[in-house]
């Protein structure tokens, strides 16, 4: 049996009666009595589709519910979910965007059972391109891009108080970057990545923030030099390390 999210997303597509199997069908037909136009079909595994069909196959708007709660509502094309739609996966978590051949692909939100959630790109299935992953415990923010479900490249961690911009490797920060503080200084400096494990992330797992890091500060920036109490603040110091 199998219970991952692409089982989920592929359908069911092996058990309707074009592919030679039974099932309940009472809607619409053409002159070659396939399927076509409006129709509803109970599937022999329990799952039923209800919406639009052309020429045998589930095209157009329409909603496939598994017996087990999942759904999905949207539209189709040759069988396939694309175009525009919501899954509801049965953990809880509910994907809202664009669909290309049953996968996700092109924008969507995604929203996950623990409350995360990210808005942005999707390709095959994975977070891919410009996106924003939101982590719904402590409020905080990851903004940039993505590759294949990975933080990768230019990226920004926006916390209560502060922010980390730099570049990401493998879903942590990497070489040069540097904190912001609400309160107006900005420490440069570069990431080093000690003893660094790669735990195989996938589009059912939250990116991590914590790893084995080391932050090496080099410069502080953004605080004025006060020459006396009575004085105005001189230009901008920059503090080397």
């Amino acid at each position: 049996m199998c219970l991952s999210r692409q089982c989920y997303d592929a359908g069911s597509e092996e058990f309707d009666d074009e592919q030679g199997s039974l099932g309940e069908y009472e809607g619409d037909r053409n002159e070659a009595g396939e399927r076509h136009g409006q129709g509803k079909a109970v599937l022999p595994n329990g799952d039923t589709y209800q919406g639009a069909y052309e020429n045998g196959k589930r095209s157009g708007q329409g909603t496939y519910k598994f017996k087990n709660g999942a759904r999905y509502i949207g539209e189709w094309y040759m069988g396939l979910k694309h175009g525009q739609g919501i899954f509801y996966y049965p953990d809880g978590s509910k994907y809202e965007g664009s669909w290309v051949d049953d996968q996700r692909q092109g924008h969507g939100f995604y929203t996950y059972p623990n409350g995360d959630t990210y808005d942005g790109e999707w390709l095959k299935h994975h977070r891919h391109g410009q996106g924003t992953y939101t982590y719904h415990d402590s409020g905080s923010q990851y903004m940039g891009s993505w590759i294949m479900g990975k933080m990768e490249s230019a990226g920004e961690i926006i916390h209560l108080n502060h922010r980390y911009k730099g570049n990401f490797v493998n879903n942590n920060p990497s070489g040069p970057g540097k904190y912001v503080f609400d309160i107006g200084c900005e420490q440069h400096g570069e990431y080093l990545q000690i003893d660094q494990q790669d735990k195989g992330d996938t589009e059912e797992v939250e990116p991590a923030l914590n790893t084995t890091l080391k932050w090496k500060p080099k410069a502080l920036t953004g605080f004025p030099v006060w020459a006396n109490e009575n004085s105005a603040p001189s230009d901008q110091a920059v503090v080397e390390e």
